[in-house]
């Protein structure tokens, strides 16, 4: 080794530096991010927001086309102030998509408390999976591949669910939901503190799906087993 020490030192702590304020900036965007959702999911339920309801599967596809769209943007623009923008705006967008099941849940003489029930039970799964990916010496970059094939799986029974309209198998694809996307959290906050991942709006972007996802699906969950009606 003919590199100094020194070198070596301080490599390493600007490394870890970058990291810290990637997580740290990535963190601050992800709370902001939660006032257009909620700001969207307001104004959906006061104007009753419908998104191609009398046609399920066009509004997956047309939902799917928007919301892919809105990735290819944010990854264009991710290295700008511009990227900031784009991804608030996605984040209103999915708060307009979560009103409808915000306002069936709301249909429950106990639906605020499952909301914010769900609410802090996202934020409780969060703090957990943050804490692990922090604090654990193991690495979680192998659960990669086991993780998109069950997002996969996910997708394939929702979209098979929207013609079979079965209970019991939207109950199983909300409960392994909220297991896939809690290991996600866990997954994309390693990826910061490992350096695998070095743009905070395209962090932002990865964990707030992660947790709408969580948020959507406990709330599926505790609406199914939870609601009470007057």
């Amino acid at each position: 080794m003919n590199q100094p020490f020194s070198t070596i030192y301080t490599d390493s702590s600007d490394a870890l530096a970058v990291r810290h304020r990637v997580l740290r900036n990535t963190y601050w965007l992800l709370a902001l991010s939660m006032v257009p959702t909620v700001l969207g999911a307001w104004i959906g339920v006061q104007m009753n927001f419908s998104f191609l309801s009398g046609s399920p599967m066009l509004g997956f596809i047309a939902f799917m086309a928007i919301a892919f769209g809105f990735f290819y943007v944010i990854e264009k623009t991710k290295n700008s102030a511009a990227g900031v923008a784009v991804l608030l705006g996605f984040t209103f967008f999915m708060g307009l998509m979560l009103s409808r099941m915000i306002a069936q849940i709301l249909h429950f003489s106990n639906g605020a408390s499952l909301i914010m029930t769900a609410f802090g039970g996202t934020g409780l799964v969060f703090a957990t999976m943050a804490s692990i990916a922090t604090t654990s010496k193991r690495d979680f970059s192998g659960l990669s591949s086991w993780l998109f094939a069950g997002v996969v799986v996910i997708m394939l029974a929702a979209i098979a669910n929207i013609f079979l309209q079965m209970p019991v198998l939207q109950i199983v694809i909300s409960a392994i939901a909220v297991a896939i996307f809690s290991a996600y959290i866990l997954f994309d906050v390693q990826r910061i503190i490992n350096g695998g991942e070095t743009n905070y709006i395209t962090a932002t972007l990865a964990i707030y799906l992660d947790l709408y996802n969580v948020f959507v699906n406990l709330l599926a969950l505790l609406g199914i087993f939870g609601g009470e009606r007057d």
